[in-house]
């Protein structure tokens, strides 16, 4: 079977179980899930989704999310959509009724929103999903920018450095303009306004205006004030769409937006927001010169629960105000160790179940992403169903960030010149104040640490007496005997008699 028939097959054996194209209201992907709306949920047949070897979990939020892994998931997506116009295609004339929506599914989706959908939760998402768009741009842009920081190092190159240097540092000069145009749209209203009104903060002419008796320096407030003024811009714009007459609505709208949201940027935006950068700044900086090994501790052992929830995102901001500051983010390397505990503690349960042929089977086809820094197949597939095994990779990552923390209160920073990548992607990205060479031994300690104390924790603490006999045995042996068939129900309804279930529903 060639690549694309495979990825079609996935994505025609996911479709029917999420209750067909009829029940699908938008399709989109991460990194590793496949993120589907869903216009009632209460058709998603969850047991045999979980069963299908290729799907390593699921996870409830504002969409349905399918965790099918990196690579993967941009592959099946599109193929998914291609499948979901097909089916519709071929029933043109079919439109689920407003009775069958409220009848099934009103009522879950109310209890679903209630628990969900609290303002504090939907503000991290908005925040995420202005911030995720840009990850492929600072990935790239960060990857090119060490490569020219190693030439430089080694005077190689030198009439293509400077070329090098441009092209990595554009998309960071104007950064803000896309911050904005992303937040316009995330919240409502016209992207081109957010991106009109951010892009006041990197003009230069901003450099001859005075601000309580402080001149304006260009890219002042960063991120911060070009997500600040997208925000203002949305609800001018939204109050002069209420009481614009309408035949004016096209001259005077974009107009007043642009030119009140400027006024407030220039006047006020931009100084709050570079007084809170550079607090950010200086905080970030106090608690490692001064706390590191405990802030290291604390941040890699909470990490993993935040991207279990999806918060993780919410980071971001503050990243990229770091970066923008210091050239580099001295968090994302202590949050990475995360990752390096849920890789060694996977490891401690593929020995620790060594007849379980179904676990040991998601370990290993999760543990190259693992090692890449994408933790959520292993998260979803293995530890958290494990229970466990979970906490104890936490443990892991709390001492592998604890280790980086201790060497930036000892004078040796570790960061990343961009975000996105983690694990051993982090590598190329790695910068920091003590040259290049002690900066990746130190990260490479860090993962070695997590590695090491995640496998630990996991093997000798993450597993109880009645855990191992319910476990650590093969299915596809035991399945005739009395005992293995009383506990078939775990498994849930799925199509095939597979094993695969049952790591993601213990």
């Amino acid at each position: 079977m060639s690549t694309d028939d495979k990825n079609r097959a996935i994505a025609a054996a996911i479709l029917p179980l999420v209750g067909g194209a009829g029940n699908i209201s938008s399709v989109a992907h991460c990194m590793t899930r496949l993120r589907l709306g869903l216009r009632d949920r209460s058709l998603v047949q969850d047991e045999a989704l979980k069963a299908l070897p290729s799907v390593m979990g699921v996870v409830e939020d504002d969409t349905y999310q399918i965790v099918l892994g990196p690579g993967t998931v941009a592959r099946v997506t599109p193929e998914f959509e291609a499948l979901v116009a097909e089916e519709a295609a071929a029933r043109p004339h079919h439109t689920p009724s407003a009775e069958e929506l409220a009848d099934k599914g009103a009522a879950l989706k109310a209890a679903q929103k209630q628990k969900n959908a609290t303002p504090f939760k939907l503000f991290l998402r908005k925040i995420a999903n202005i911030f995720v768009p840009l990850i492929p741009a600072l990935i790239g842009c960060g990857i090119i920018a060490g490569l020219n920081g190693l030439l430089i190092n080694l005077g190689w190159l030198p009439g293509v450095t400077p070329a090098l240097a441009a092209i990595a540092s554009g998309f960071m000069a104007l950064i803000a303009v896309f911050v904005g145009y992303n937040t316009a749209k995330e919240f409502g209203g016209t992207a081109i306004l957010g991106g009109a009104v951010a892009a006041i903060i990197v003009y230069a002419g901003v450099a001859k205006i005075e601000v309580f008796g402080q001149t304006l320096s260009p890219g002042q407030g960063g991120v911060l004030g070009a997500l600040g003024a997208a925000v203002l811009a949305v609800y001018v714009e939204k109050w002069c769409r209420r009481w614009v007459p309408e035949s004016l609505d096209v001259l005077v709208t974009p107009t007043l937006t642009v030119l009140v949201s400027g006024l407030v940027t220039v006047f006020g935006l931009m100084f709050v927001a570079g007084e809170v950068s550079q607090a950010i700044g200086d905080a970030a900086n106090w608690l490692l010169e001064n706390a590191g090994a405990g802030a290291g501790f604390l941040l890699g052992g909470l990490f993993l629960p935040l991207v279990m929830l999806g918060l993780h995102q919410a980071l971001i901001p503050i990243h990229t105000t770091l970066i923008e500051q210091q050239g580099y983010t001295a968090l994302l390397p202590i949050l990475a160790m995360a990752g390096a505990g849920q890789v060694g503690a996977a490891m401690a349960v593929y020995l620790r179940l060594p007849r379980n042929g179904s676990i040991r089977r998601t370990i290993k086809s999760a543990l190259p992403a693992g090692f890449l820094g994408v933790g959520e197949p292993l998260i979803y597939g293995v530890s958290l169903p494990l229970g466990r095994p979970f906490i104890t990779a936490c443990v892991g990552g709390a001492f592998g960030g604890g280790f980086i923390g201790l060497f930036s209160m000892l004078g040796d920073k570790v960061g990343s010149t961009a975000i996105g990548p983690s694990g051993w992607a982090l590598f190329p990205l790695l910068d920091g104040n003590k040259g290049l060479g002690s900066t990746i031994a130190i990260y490479a300690g860090g993962l070695l640490v997590g590695y090491l104390v995640g496998f630990v924790a996991t093997y000798f603490w993450g597993f109880s007496r009645e855990m191992i006999e319910e476990f650590d045995v093969d299915p596809e042996a035991a399945a005739p005997a009395p005992a293995p068939v009383a506990a078939a129900p775990a498994s849930g309804p799925s199509p095939e008699p597979e094993p695969e279930p049952e790591p993601v529903k213990v």
